[in-house]
């Protein structure tokens, strides 16, 4: 039987980059964390943060140093949660709401790393995906 347990993040700093996501998530560095491995627990998933000394950071979208993955956050209140994440370092590089305000804006963590606000509020999560509100 297969379980994931982590995703790994390689970084310069995993200390820095996990204070980052655990005030982007409200969530706790995990105790133990230090300057080789860090991490923040969401359940029996582990969000984990890896030293390593030649980082280079994704230049999405574009293809010489690719993304390699991404993190999206469902947020009720995107304006709100956009001015909290570009606090605390975030930069914003897209945006990609509709105009029913549904959609999702894609940012980047302080050494480059994408990352998406997604707004779908009243969207229902099946296991065969999204249903949207009715319009009109």
């Amino acid at each position: 039987m297969l379980r994931l347990t982590d995703f790994i993040i390689d970084c310069p700093d995993t200390m820095k980059l996990a204070a980052f996501y655990a005030e982007v998530t409200g969530r706790p560095v995990k105790e133990g964390s230090h300057g080789d491995w860090a991490g923040i627990k969401f359940g029996e998933i582990e969000l984990a943060f890896i030293r390593v000394d030649d980082y280079r950071a994704p230049q999405w979208p574009g293809s010489e140093h690719p993304k390699q993955f991404h993190l999206d956050f469902e947020v009720d209140d995107i304006e709100a949660e956009q001015r909290r994440v570009l606090d605390l370092g975030a930069t914003l590089k897209q945006d990609f709401i509709g105009p029913e305000g549904y959609g999702w804006r894609v940012y980047t963590d302080p050494i480059g790393h994408p990352f998406c606000l997604c707004r779908n509020k009243g969207v229902t999560w099946t296991d065969q995906g999204p249903v949207w509100p009715e319009h009109g």
